[in-house]
């Protein structure tokens, strides 16, 4: 019997591995999902653009998974934080853009500063942190942009995904957030690459971790069931 897919996933015109815990990859989900590629939302265009004109076919595509019966929509990049509010209010289902819009709770429920771990640091700006109410949060933002195994096969998209040697740079770049911020309370994922690695970024990082499915699940959490 066919189910009826729970979650939608609005996912960037990309090329690389989905392995399991990745955004990408529907075993990742408790829920049956469904997914609706963007064509010619690039990496490019999203993350080192915040390409405007990108709002337009998002929304399109989201109608599109809303005819399907989805229940809540999502996307596959932290990045379009930009587009929440705009897409919000042109949808009627439950959209959540990025896990970053967990920010100003997750320091509400911590009390302290919020590390965020993003693919991309030169490109996550001012502008993201407002769009998902986070701009009155303290914050410290660590990228991945030195790391040559995830940038490579994630961001530039010219190397085959090495999942062992990402693991082993997150783990990297989570144990120096942590040392040279000590008074974090807890980390945020931005990217929807990074679950994969979650257990080690938790056990490095010595904090409470979030991502796009804590969020997933809230989410889910809140709807009511089906008749």
């Amino acid at each position: 019997m066919h189910q009826v897919p729970v979650v939608g996933v609005l996912m960037l015109d990309t090329s690389f591995e989905r392995i399991p815990g990745d955004i990408g990859n529907a075993a990742s989900f408790a829920v049956p999902v469904s997914y609706k590629i963007v064509s010619g939302a690039t990496i490019t265009r999203v993350v080192k653009e915040a390409d405007p004109s990108l709002l337009k076919p998002f929304i399109e595509a989201a109608h599109e998974l809303e005819a399907e019966g989805v229940r809540m929509i999502t996307t596959s990049c932290g990045f379009l934080a930009l587009f929440q509010k705009e897409m919000g209010q042109a949808l009627s289902v439950p959209f959540y853009s990025s896990s970053l819009l967990q920010i100003p709770f997750v320091h509400s429920i911590t009390g302290g500063p919020i590390g965020i771990l993003t693919a991309r640091k030169s490109s996550l700006t001012e502008r993201h942190l407002a769009a998902v109410g986070a701009s009155h949060v303290p914050v410290v933002i660590y990228g991945m942009d030195d790391k040559p195994a995830f940038t490579s096969a994630i961001v530039d998209e010219t190397e085959k995904l090495d999942p062992v040697k990402v693991e082993a740079e997150m783990v990297e770049k989570a144990l120096e957030m942590r040392q040279n911020h000590p008074d974090l309370k807890a980390v945020v994922l931005e990217c929807t690459n990074m679950p994969p690695y979650k257990e080690k970024i938790k056990q490095a990082a010595g904090l409470p971790v979030f991502d796009i499915f804590t969020l997933t699940d809230f989410v889910c959490s809140g709807l009511p069931s089906r008749k």
